[in-house]
């Protein structure tokens, strides 16, 4: 009897193919995924539809992407690949907020989750979060309190969102909340969903100190909804591949760290 795996269903197989180039690439025309699979036009697009009902991809005239527009917000596993090195920086220069002894909420960002891996050498601590693969970091670090904000679990974010989530949040008063958000200017910060400013508002008011963590990528960018004044911030955190004038804008509405790699 052979002791093989059986193979997985053909057509999974070949939307996990097309969602893993996607994410490579940020985006794809129908022609070059239906010469990547091997299939017709209409096999790629009823795939490409059900990707998008999932929220994995979003599908626009003549091709499909995984970047973020101003009505959608990338899947988690995007986010998690795109732009490392600069969400690392931040990290580094956030964990410095951070003392031991602190009560810290983290929200559901990949910037939020480089931090969260930094934070298990600033022990002891409270952490709070909503985020599952923050919850996974954090979870066995020796002297840390981790309270796990459950609700609603949501694939496309991986976190937990919804009423429950909201309330718990608000039962809350911690030393300092970071977040991160999709979209800024040089006056306010916004998403796509409102289910995610909810929450996101939720974890500012609950915290004593605010940080906005935002790689180079967010910036001079809108989103349908409106989440928060700049000046409602204490601190704005960005990488060095940030454009030096519109840091200097910033500067007029909030306290801007320029996070460089140490060697420069």
């Amino acid at each position: 009897m052979s002791s093989e795996k059986p193979a997985g269903h053909p057509r999974e197989n070949r939307q996990q193919r097309l969602t893993e180039h996607v994410f490579q690439r940020g985006s794809a025309t129908i022609g070059e995924l239906v010469d990547l699979l091997g299939v017709s036009m209409m096999t790629v697009h009823r795939d490409i539809d059900e990707l998008s009902r999932r929220g994995l991809v979003r599908k626009y005239r003549g091709g499909v992407s995984a970047m973020p527009s101003t009505v959608f917000e990338s899947n988690a596993e995007y986010r998690m690949n795109a732009h490392v090195d600069a969400k690392r920086l931040i990290a580094m220069h956030a964990v410095e907020q951070v003392e031991p002894g602190m009560s810290v909420l983290l929200d559901d960002s990949t910037s939020a989750l480089a931090l969260a891996r930094l934070l298990v050498d600033v022990t002891p601590l409270t952490v709070a979060t909503n985020y599952l693969a923050a919850i996974d970091v954090l979870k066995n670090v020796h002297e840390l309190r981790l309270i796990c904000i459950g609700g609603d679990y949501s694939p496309t974010h991986d976190s937990f969102l919804g009423m429950q989530s909201i309330e718990s949040i608000e039962r809350l008063s911690v030393d300092i909340a970071f977040v991160s958000t999709s979209a800024m200017s040089t006056s306010m910060s916004f998403h796509q969903e409102p289910e995610i400013v909810m929450i996101k508002r939720a974890m500012l008011a609950a915290a004593r100190h605010k940080v906005l963590l935002m790689d180079h990528s967010k910036m001079k960018r809108t989103a349908l909804h409106r989440l928060a004044p700049l000046d409602d911030y204490d601190l704005l955190i960005v990488d060095e591949e940030a454009d030096p004038h519109y840091v200097d804008e910033l500067r007029s509405r909030v306290e801007v760290q320029v996070a460089e790699h140490p060697d420069n």
